[in-house]
């Protein structure tokens, strides 16, 4: 019966809680901040509460918590009005340094663009989503059996169920952000979004691409599939030249579309090396708990299975592929006959959604999005 509580610790202790750590803690960062809420509190909550939606109870809710580069100047604005989220930003303010709400409603675009600042930016306002559907549907919330979080996304997963504490673990995203951002700047690479024809070979492609920078005088080039997201779509990541190479032969390859993205890097491949100690270093101080629902891993597509496991994992990931369609495949698999859950995609844009559509089309049919724009209430008010 765990799905009646296990969105609690986020109902319970919400940002006021959470904020309040943070007073208690001062502003030390490195272990500092109490739990939000233990079980006894959960579990008396969810008495107090009643029982969830009979629709979302029957087979549980998923949260899915977006990445970088679903991101765009106004997200957020939709948000404010719900409790406790400007209070995060408040606190966000804190911990980054800088007025994280000011740059997510106003921009600059190109500052927002920023790993440095996108990561942040897509986790607090992911988690501010996740107060906006506490505030409208706590059902949701009350029945949510799983939660996965598409590359940064897997921090606020995290924090949702429970494993990590608000600040600490937006702190760990800061220094992550910072390091990734930093070892993108030291070597000319991007990521190329291919989608394939049944028959194309990724690893071979790939291996050509090196053997192409090879003969450019480039040492140890890198290119790989850094993040499968449906069948016959990939990301592929590496030295600009390969990636060059790539498009120029698409046709050879049988990719019949290729769009490089709008980030800096190569990102889940080994030129993310240089980022692995800093992010290492930051979570050994971070205090990190077994989750109260199931999140699923990027790094394996299985479920988390305790603290050390989470640490060891959030590290691994910079520098592994993101297995998003596995993950899909894990979280949605089920015996022929039984109800899929319903989903949430909670954060900026939908990415997630059409990922699913395409992963596991029974499962998409009860997806919605949680929205972080203020268009749909504009749009609500003009109705009523």
């Amino acid at each position: 019966a765990m799905g009646s509580w296990a969105a609690a610790p986020w109902r319970l202790g919400g940002c006021g809680g959470l904020h309040r750590a943070w007073r208690r803690a001062g502003s030390s960062l490195a272990g500092g901040g109490e739990r939000a809420a233990r079980l006894s509190d959960l579990l008396r909550s969810s008495e107090r509460d009643g029982a969830p939606g009979e629709e979302a109870a029957a087979a549980g809710t998923v949260l899915l918590f977006p990445g970088q580069g679903s991101h765009f100047v106004g997200m957020g604005r939709g948000l404010l009005r719900y409790p406790g989220v400007r209070d995060m930003y408040r606190l966000a303010e804190k911990v980054l340094g800088y007025d994280l709400l000011s740059l997510c409603l106003e921009g600059p675009r190109a500052e927002l663009d920023r790993t440095q600042h996108c990561q942040p930016a897509v986790f607090v306002a992911s988690l501010a989503a996740v107060e906006k559907l506490n505030h409208r549907q706590p059902d949701v919330l009350e029945s949510c059996v799983a939660a996965a979080g598409y590359s940064v996304g897997e921090f606020a997963a995290l924090v949702f169920a429970g494993a990590m504490d608000f600040a600490e673990a937006l702190y760990a995203v800061k220094v992550r952000a910072e390091a990734m951002q930093k070892a993108s700047e030291a070597v000319p690479s991007g990521m190329l979004s291919v989608i394939g024809r049944p028959e194309a070979n990724y690893k071979f492609a790939c291996l050509e691409a090196r053997r192409h920078c090879e003969l450019l005088g480039i040492e140890n080039p890198v290119c790989e599939i850094s993040n499968y997201l449906f069948p016959d779509s990939r990301v592929i990541a590496g030295h600009l030249q390969a990636l060059k190479f790539l498009q120029e032969n698409a046709r050879k390859y049988y990719f019949t579309r290729t769009k490089m993205l709008p980030v800096s890097g190569a990102f889940h491949t080994r030129l993310m090396e240089p980022a692995v100690e800093p992010l290492a270093e930051v979570l050994k101080c971070t205090e990190i708990q077994k989750p109260l629902i199931c999140v699923y891993s990027n790094v394996d597509s299985k479920k988390y299975m305790h603290s050390k496991h989470i640490q060891k994992l959030l590290v691994k990931q910079i520098v592994s592929p993101v297995l998003w369609e596995q993950t899909m495949h894990s979280v949605y698999e089920r015996k022929q006959g039984t109800e899929f859950p319903y989903t949430y995609e909670v954060g900026p844009g939908k990415q997630l959604g059409a990922v699913l559509k395409k992963c596991n089309l029974k499962a998409w049919r009860q997806y919605s999005h949680v929205d972080v724009s203020e268009d749909e209430e504009i749009f609500q008010n003009l109705l009523t």
